[in-house]
């Protein structure tokens, strides 16, 4: 099974959460100059992690051309296979969009020139859709772009929009699918085409039920396949296969699967 979109240098012992509960591979993203840097030394050091390259919405402050010019010099590094997290973020009362809108865009025109994918980081304050619209806004411009709205929030009209967009959207479904009051990521978890869904942790956070308060770690993502599997009524090891499937189409990843022994 494959971690999409987890933060392994956070990790007190990356090493150690490679291949547990069955995972095959993880994508170690990386969203500051720093986090960069170490997500392309864990895919290097580690056959079965990759690495994204980025600035996160939040990080802004560090946008400048120094900062570009590192993550633009890692962002052709074979391990590496995408670009981000980028986006909007409107939860902080400090928000400074006209510099997030700016790295995203920067992101977005960088994603196309290397032929990656883009994650996508959005989240607003609650009962307020800002960053969601924003993020729509921007996204008209690159319809080319192929895009993965990670940790998706199950918003309705970012649903709409990213499916309008056919297959150059991906939705990630995270630990947070799991808690009983996301009514909204449920929805979205059901009816969502089945080849454009992923499945991530976002590890150390978000860990899904029953594992929910402490440090997540990228083999609970299973806990998230097993609950989506029941929302959808289908069998665990075929959603595994399908979003398996998809995490490779999108990020190009090859096909890990171990192969089956012999009686």
């Amino acid at each position: 099974m494959i971690d999409t979109h987890t933060h392994l240098d956070y990790l007190d012992d990356p090493a150690s959460a490679r291949g547990e509960l069955g995972l095959t591979a993880l994508v170690c993203i990386g969203a500051s100059p720093e986090h960069a840097r170490n997500a392309v030394a864990l895919a290097e050091q580690f056959p079965d992690v990759y690495a994204t390259v980025g600035l996160h919405p939040t990080d802004t402050d560090e946008d400048s051309p120094e900062t570009r010019a590192v993550i633009e010099a890692l962002a052709t590094h074979p391990r590496v296979v995408g670009i981000g997290e980028s986006g909007l973020d409107d939860y902080w009362d400090d928000t400074k969009r006209a510099a997030q809108v700016s790295a995203f865009e920067w992101q977005l025109e960088l994603a196309r020139r290397v032929g990656r994918p883009l994650v996508i980081h959005t989240r607003d304050k609650q009962n307020r859709q800002s960053a969601h619209h924003g993020v729509m806004d921007v996204l008209r411009a690159w319809p080319d772009v192929p895009v993965i709205l990670h940790c998706f929030s199950g918003h309705a009209g970012l649903l709409r929009f990213g499916l309008e967009r056919g297959d150059h959207t991906y939705f990630g479904f995270a630990g947070n699918t799991t808690y009983k009051n996301a009514r909204e990521i449920h929805e979205a978890a059901q009816m969502l085409p089945l080849e454009r869904m992923l499945l991530e942790t976002d590890a150390p956070f978000l860990a899904p039920v029953p594992m929910r308060g402490r440090p997540n770690r990228p083999g609970y993502v299973r806990h998230t396949l097993e609950f989506i599997a029941g929302l959808r009524s289908m069998d665990a090891a075929e959603l595994e296969r399908a979003t398996d499937e998809n995490a490779r189409r999108v990020y190009g990843l090859p096909d890990m699967t171990p192969a089956p022994t012999g009686s």
